[in-house]
């Protein structure tokens, strides 16, 4: 099984990267929350990766790091979610935001990620309760009361966008970069950031 790979990032895209190891080119899925991390095109790079064997195919999964790798284990082992739909989960929500809402039962911030529909949070909420790894419920306390009201305000930048006709994935790019800006942080404002990111 590969656990691990460092090479040179060959092709990048929002959902799956090619990395050169030694000539030999893996092709990688990832989560938003690892592309946003990814270096440029021709640099090093490093994954802790998942590998996951069907009869009729080999997919490896890369993360950013030890963390996003054991959520995304404990993802798949519940029953009904493959590891798109696990993808998808921590495309939607960091670490830390997901041990918040898991551990404050917020099914409602579960069903604001694209693709996962109430059921499938509750049993989210449900399986993972008791099985986040420390790391991330100690994210997830390190937060802090706000990451519920940042939370808020992600999901309506991002619904704000879509309706104006952005592409999802530009969309939510531009909101992670202008949450990290400095200033206050009312939707407005935000917003106006958010735009100026996209129309550069």
């Amino acid at each position: 099984m590969i656990a691990f790979l460092r090479g040179r990032l060959l092709e990048k895209h929002p959902n799956r990267l090619v990395v050169d190891v030694n000539g030999v080119g893996y092709e990688v899925h990832v989560p938003l929350s690892t592309f946003y991390r990814t270096p440029e095109v021709g640099d090093e790079i490093s994954l802790r990766v998942h590998t996951h064997v069907r009869e009729d195919a080999i997919a490896l999964f890369g993360f950013a790091n030890e963390l996003e790798l054991q959520i995304f284990e404990r993802l798949i082992a519940i029953s009904g979610i493959g590891p798109k739909l696990a993808l998808a989960v921590l495309s939607g929500i960091d670490a830390a935001e997901l041990a918040i809402a898991v551990q404050r039962g917020d099914v409602a911030r579960l069903t604001a990620i694209p693709g996962i529909g109430k059921k499938t949070a509750e049993r989210i909420e449900l399986e993972l309760k008791d099985r986040l790894p420390m790391a991330a419920l100690a994210a997830g306390a390190q937060a802090g009361a706000g990451a519920g009201e940042e939370a808020d305000l992600r999901v309506d930048l991002l619904s704000a966008l879509l309706n104006l006709g952005y592409h999802r994935t530009l969309a939510e790019k531009a909101v992670e970069a202008a949450l990290k800006l400095p200033g206050d942080a009312t939707f407005e404002r935000r917003l106006k950031q958010a735009l100026s990111v996209l129309a550069k």
